[in-house]
């Protein structure tokens, strides 16, 4: 390929040389001789400042996003207005524009993103279509599972997924959206077939500010990002801003398909709720399905509302949702329950918001009371730190209200002091009047909470689900909610062997 090549289709205000062209970089330390380096402002860091290191390294083309740098001698140079926008054309090019030949399902909002593409997975295996996932937990690519540094890639890595994931076979991708994602345009110039909006609850505002920039973000993804809007969009309107996403699509002449509890297009009726599972009938525009689900709780049915209602823009069977939904066991993280033969159940979610543990506790309290026991639900969480310090109160609440006993502790502190967080999260959980304790450290707060276990309680660790690591002020170190969780309870005499199975499983 040739620089000519690689910059078809970008935004370029000047450019010289042609050579040709090897790879494509925006990271100086991974540049190898006959690459091009794509030198653009980021968050934290300003990719400009290495321009030179990358050419010592053997780049043979400067991609700018910079109008003060000037072009180096003996090196292709051009100047782009912006740099994200044109890493996102110049990877399509490198890769041979990989997002064009496969259907795309984009999933935002800010809960519900990775069940909800799981599921969907699911269904396309169910239905004989081959697929590839980008999420959160993790990426699927050809029946590997490979680690996921961001719920959506930069443009580079996302294109050589799909790029990998076609040169396998697959036909679909089903893709977490993030709002960093979608206000940084990582996705520009990606054709979104079908887009899903779960919901839109308080996070992130460190970052977007408001609500309303929050939501702005989010709608990027059914207007179009640099591509014609989606072809189908499905939404939930029994959330708000669900309901302005309707108004949106509709201007954009984007097949709307809405979903809720009792209203929608895709609704549910007869809905039961067991420690087994959840069973109800999918009430679709054609016929209604009756559907079992392995995963427990309300917001498992919103979630698989939202899965039917892409899967059904993407043709697939009735009989196939079902066999799809029927399938899928379980979810890294969340819900996930650790079981050591204990008399009591523990269970680690990646609840994060006040809105999710809400969820969690309320569902956490079904669970007691249908197992006909007076137990207690005890929650471990913290909040996450160089992060909205306004929403900590509101998580500190929440768990208080829908818990008999919390115990307020670190999740990832990263700069800050853990103590000061906690502090933060104090005043919303004294307000809930619940009977509550502080453990700074994690793993001991998951053994005290085990330890305070009942026969019948239920002890949830929330905020972290399937992350492998916590993150400190002097770096990052291993942490897994499961693995202490399992640990605290061979400690205690309990026993993990097939808890050490399941954890083999999910690994």
């Amino acid at each position: 390929m040739t620089f000519l090549e690689l910059l078809y289709g970008a935004e370029v205000l000047s450019q010289s040389g042609n050579p040709g062209i090897g790879g494509l970089e925006y990271d100086s330390r991974r540049i190898k001789p006959g690459d091009a380096f794509l030198a653009m402002r980021g968050e934290s860091s300003d990719g400009n400042r290495f321009i030179d290191q990358a050419i010592a390294a053997g780049a043979v083309a400067i991609v700018t996003d910079s109008a003060t740098e000037k072009p180096r001698a003996d090196v292709a140079w051009a100047q782009v207005p912006h740099g994200r926008r044109a890493l996102a054309r110049l990877s399509a090019n490198f890769y041979k524009k990989p997002a064009e030949r496969l259907a795309i399902t984009g999933i935002t909002g800010t809960n519900g993103k990775s069940t909800t593409a799981f599921l969907l997975e699911s269904i396309f295996t169910a239905a004989g279509r081959n697929s590839a996932l980008v999420g959160t937990i993790e990426y699927h690519v050809a029946g590997k599972t490979l680690p996921a540094p961001h719920t959506t890639p930069e443009a580079l890595e996302l294109n050589r997924v799909l790029n990998q994931a076609l040169g396998q076979g697959a036909t679909e991708t089903v893709m977490e959206v993030s709002s960093h994602a979608l206000e940084q345009q990582r996705v520009y110039g990606i054709p979104f077939d079908v887009a899903v909006f779960t919901n839109l609850t308080r996070d992130h505002l460190d970052y977007h500010r408001t609500m309303e920039e929050y939501f702005s973000s989010k709608q990027v993804l059914f207007e179009g990002c640099g591509t014609e809007a989606p072809r189908a969009a499905v939404l939930n309107t029994d959330d708000e801003y669900g309901q302005k996403l309707v108004k949106v699509s509709k201007k954009r002449s984007s097949e709307v398909l809405t979903y809720g509890l009792a209203k929608g297009d895709f609704r549910a009726e007869k809905v039961e709720i067991t420690l087994r599972g959840t069973r109800f009938d999918l009430i679709t525009p054609k016929e209604t399905i009756p559907l079992f689900s392995p995963l427990i709780g309300k917001v498992n049915v919103y979630n698989i509302l939202a899965a039917a209602g892409a899967a059904y823009s993407r043709n697939c069977a009735p009989d196939k949702m079902a066999q799809g939904v029927a399938a899928l066991t379980r979810v890294p993280g969340r819900f996930e329950r650790v079981d050591c033969q204990q008399p009591f159940t523990v269970v680690v979610d990646y609840a994060h918001t006040d809105d999710a543990l809400r969820n969690l506790t309320a569902l956490a309290r079904e669970f007691v009371q249908q197992a006909g026991q007076k137990g207690k639900v005890i929650t471990v969480f913290g909040c996450g730190g160089d992060r909205d310090r306004a929403k900590r109160p509101l998580m500190g609440e929440a768990a208080g209200r829908g818990s008999d006993f919390v115990i307020l502790t670190s999740d990832n502190p990263r700069s800050e002091d853990p103590l000061a967080i906690i502090n933060d999260a104090m005043v919303g959980l004294q307000r809930a009047g619940t009977k509550y304790k502080t453990e700074p450290d994690r793993k001991a707060a998951i053994a005290l909470a085990v330890r305070d276990a009942n026969p019948g309680d239920i002890v949830l660790i929330a905020g972290k689900g399937h992350e492998k690591v916590q993150i400190m002020r002097d770096g990052t170190i291993p942490f897994d909610d499961v693995e202490v969780a399992q640990k605290v309870l061979r400690d205690a005499g309990y026993d993990c062997k097939s808890s050490n199975a399941a954890a083999g499983k999910r690994a």
